[in-house]
């Protein structure tokens, strides 16, 4: 699902499945030692297929340990994004000198329960909403929204360090013709990144399928200026007589 919104260059593994045969680093089975089965699963499964992800643009496995507000700590010079729903993992990981940053999340297609739309959504999100469930009925638009805002904030937090509130990002939703569309993503805050340039907002793509909704954005590096050619002037024209011992 998700390799069919996502950029080329990214490396993307997923599973409906839990993977048996996936393993934890010591650090890692400590994180979730006293954790539920399940919760031991899908942790296992979801950094399984991360390092597989990593293997399949030649890097070495490491392991990902949750860091500020949970986040994943990747290797240095990668970037990457972990989801999990019921009957979905997946990762996807890419090289820092491609893409700054990348969110993916993946959502249950189902009603929001009661109450939680209007937590998530500002007053001009639920008119939109209102009208994509009037023209596209099949799609549970609120539960598409709720990933969206995900996706959000997992894109956000590795480029500025800063907690962003869903009433802080402004999505529109674009519905598209099947099983795939759009969103645009207008940040609400002022927002620089860590490095110091201005953060106004995103773009992303959604897809539903088989009882699955997922949300992605990738943010690509910026384009590398080329050295300028040096041109020969008179000061670096080769000389015409030989130097004089």
């Amino acid at each position: 699902m998700l390799g069919t919104i996502l950029p080329e260059g990214l490396s993307v593994v997923e599973t409906r499945e839990e993977a048996p045969e996936a393993t934890l680093y010591p650090e890692e089975a400590a994180v979730v030692a006293r954790a539920v089965h399940k919760r031991r699963a899908e942790f296992a499964t979801v950094r399984h297929c991360a390092r597989r992800a990593m293997a399949e643009l030649g890097l070495p496995p490491a392991p990902l340990l949750p860091g500020e507000r949970g986040a994943p700590r990747w290797p240095g010079g990668v970037v990457g994004s972990m989801t999990h729903c019921a009957g979905y993992r997946a990762a996807v990981v890419g090289l820092a000198s491609r893409f700054r940053s990348v969110g993916v999340d993946a959502e249950p297609h189902d009603t929001l329960p009661e109450g939680v739309l209007d937590m998530i959504a500002l007053p001009a999100e639920r008119e939109r909403h209102t009208a994509l469930c009037h023209d596209r009925p099949e799609v549970h638009w609120d539960r598409l929204l709720f990933s969206a805002k995900e996706s959000v904030y997992k894109a956000w937090f590795p480029l500025t360090g800063r907690w962003l509130d869903f009433s802080e990002a402004d999505i529109v939703v674009e519905p598209g013709t099947g099983p795939t569309g759009s969103f645009a993503v207008r940040l609400l805050v002022p927002g620089h990144t860590t490095s110091g340039e201005a953060l106004t907002g995103f773009s992303g793509r959604w897809r539903v399928e088989a009882g699955v909704v997922c949300t992605a954005i990738a943010v690509p590096a910026p384009a590398r200026s080329k050295p300028p050619v040096p041109r020969r002037g008179p000061s670096s024209a080769a000389p015409t007589t030989p130097p004089q011992p």
